[in-house]
């Protein structure tokens, strides 16, 4: 399950840089509270690929993405038409980032990795790192972020390989596939 959580995060991250590379990003109706957990607190390796579905207002996007993640780092590569767009490596404490010239500056990599965490690290986790005001809901196979009750950001986990994050607070959403990343016997 957090293989596929794991996927579906990383594909949505794609999506949301290829969406925003052709759409006009409207200014947020509220800000998301950063997450920038520790790699350690997701509690295991990953190591998956996704297909990344973007959606903002009538713009679709779809992205390839790589993730891999253990207890010292967290990694993600994002590609759209064979082309490389973005490639994170955060440490728990330093968020680095490699953007292709095309990618819109709307694309934050803080922005991404937020929702990884979002939706692959335990819940304990991320209500640990929430400010006054915010909490996360677990309801079934949806995970919310809400803000006095209203939320603003929203999981559904539609089987093991297969979830939709919806960012009500920023107007996109990610459908995300998720696979076990495949090792190159040699």
């Amino acid at each position: 399950m957090q293989r596929l959580i794991a996927r579906v995060l990383l594909l949505a991250g794609v999506l949301l840089l290829a969406a925003c590379a052709g759409a006009r990003v409207r200014p947020p109706a509220i800000a998301l509270p950063p997450l920038q957990l520790a790699p350690a607190a997701l509690g295991q390796p990953l190591a998956l690929q996704q297909r990344l579905v973007f959606s903002y207002g009538s713009h679709r996007s779809t992205l390839d993405a790589l993730l891999e993640a253990d207890a010292s780092e967290v990694r993600l590569a994002v590609q759209a038409l064979g082309q490389t767009g973005v490639t994170l490596r955060w440490d728990g404490h330093t968020l680095q980032q490699q953007r292709a010239p095309w990618l819109p500056p709307q694309v934050r990599g803080e922005r991404v990795l937020d929702d990884l965490q979002f939706a692959l690290w335990p819940a304990e986790a991320v209500r640990a790192a929430l400010p006054a005001g915010w909490t996360l809901v677990e309801q079934g196979a949806t995970r919310q972020l809400e803000h006095d009750g209203t939320p603003w950001l929203v999981l559904e986990r539609r089987d093991a390989n297969h979830q939709t994050l919806r960012n009500l607070a920023e107007g996109y959403a990610l459908d995300i596939e998720s696979a076990p990343l495949e090792s190159n016997p040699q």
